[in-house]
């Protein structure tokens, strides 16, 4: 039963791929994820699971666990990243500052940019500003699959990455970087927005309620 090896693995399993038995790659087709943990949650659904040994029940909900982690991990594609520069023997990217001079003072502009935006209440210069960074983010998840496709490659060969291919390996540390700043920039864009938004829309129901209010005086 192809059900009993999922089972039986070590729980907690660091590699999220081999958690949903997936192979590594960063060009992942989310739907197939998608695809691959609804079939495993059905496969480890507590019915089919009722007329089990209570060691088995709680292993089927470990399990569950695994995989629905594993899904968040892959999902999002700066935690695959990072699940990637595990399985290749490097640091995650999580912890790291940008080493880009240019980088970094774009990214200083463009935040005292978005302040001078927020005080000026100007709501389209930060609609188009966040556009401008969603195209930014597709730009640089796609352009990270070339570098980490020659990286899994070099890893499948018994290669090690550091040595044969420090270049592809500097360049996906880099998008990574990048991609983790465009999108703390577009988080930052987001939330001034919404709270502009907010603030519009308690102003309108103000006014609205004072309308109505006075319309029940006459």
């Amino acid at each position: 039963m192809w059900l009993r090896p999922l089972l039986h693995r070590p729980l907690t399993v660091a590699d999220p791929f081999e958690t949903l038995g997936l192979a590594p790659t960063f060009a992942l087709d989310v739907k197939a994820l998608e695809a691959r943990q609804q079939e495993l949650n059905h496969a480890l659904h507590p019915d089919r699971f009722a007329g089990k040994s209570a060691s088995e029940r709680r292993a089927a909900l470990s399990r569950s666990m695994d995989i629905n982690q594993a899904h968040r991990r892959l999902r999002d594609p700066a935690t695959r990243a990072d699940a990637l520069f595990e399985l290749l023997g490097e640091d995650s990217m999580t912890e790291r500052t940008i080493a880009d001079p240019a980088l970094l003072g774009e990214m200083m502009e463009q935040r005292e940019a978005v302040d001078e935006m927020r005080r000026n209440k100007d709501s389209v210069g930060l609609g188009a500003l966040d556009t401008e960074m969603g195209a930014r983010e597709r730009s640089l998840v796609s352009a990270l699959e070339r570098p980490f496709a020659t990286l899994l490659a070099a890893r499948a060969a018994g290669k090690p990455a550091s040595s044969q291919h420090a270049g592809e390996l500097n360049e996906a540390r880099r998008l990574v970087t990048e991609l983790r700043y465009v999108r703390r920039l577009r988080e930052e864009v987001g939330a001034k927005n919404k709270i502009k938004n907010n603030v519009r829309d308690t102003e309108l129901n103000l006014k609205t309620h004072k309308l109505v209010e006075g319309s029940q005086r006459l």
